[in-house]
């Protein structure tokens, strides 16, 4: 009979509770990694969303379609520069609180997908979005990066968590 004391991994269930992933996330990340990991988050679903809905507007007949005012295009890099410039001035003026809020990260990373994703039309002023045979590798490209911030930034909890389920090997202490 187990003691009541031991913490065998068999005592934890294979999943994490959402409970013990927030506690894992308050304790493992210190407020300017979580703003990082939310910056992460934010980029990687804003672009990968952005994405699909460029891919829908193009292939055409399914709702979506391009903002225009008076005829004139209105690309989503100038949403995301608003964004960054709210995000800008936030650090600029606001309170630590609000600097280290996840919604300011998540605005931060959002706002920087929507200028990612149009920067060749930044760079040559042209609107050369769909020109390249190789802009699915870019997608690609630039969806990897943001898959490999977003998982980087929260590996201090995943790995929290994987220790707290015997997943992992525990250092023998040298001392």
């Amino acid at each position: 009979m187990a003691d009541a004391s031991d913490d065998t991994p068999t005592s934890k269930a294979a999943v994490p509770t959402p409970a013990e992933f927030r506690q894992a996330y308050r304790e493992e990340l210190a407020p300017n990694e979580r703003s990082v990991l939310w910056s992460w988050l934010g980029f990687t679903v804003t672009f990968a969303a952005v994405r699909a809905i460029t891919y829908s507007i193009r292939r055409g007949g399914t709702g979506f379609h391009n903002v225009s005012i008076g005829g004139i295009h209105l690309h989503h890099y100038m949403w995301g520069i608003g964004m960054v410039s709210a995000v800008g001035a936030l650090a600029v003026a606001g309170c630590e609180d609000a600097r280290r809020h996840p919604a300011t990260g998540v605005v931060y990373g959002s706002g920087l997908a929507l200028i990612v994703d149009e920067f060749a039309l930044l760079l040559d002023l042209k609107d050369v979005y769909w020109a390249s045979q190789g802009r699915v590798s870019v997608d690609l490209g630039v969806g990897m990066v943001a898959l490999g911030g977003t998982g980087l930034s929260i590996r201090p909890v995943l790995s929290r968590l994987a220790r707290d389920r015997g997943l992992t090997r525990r250092r023998p202490s040298t001392g």
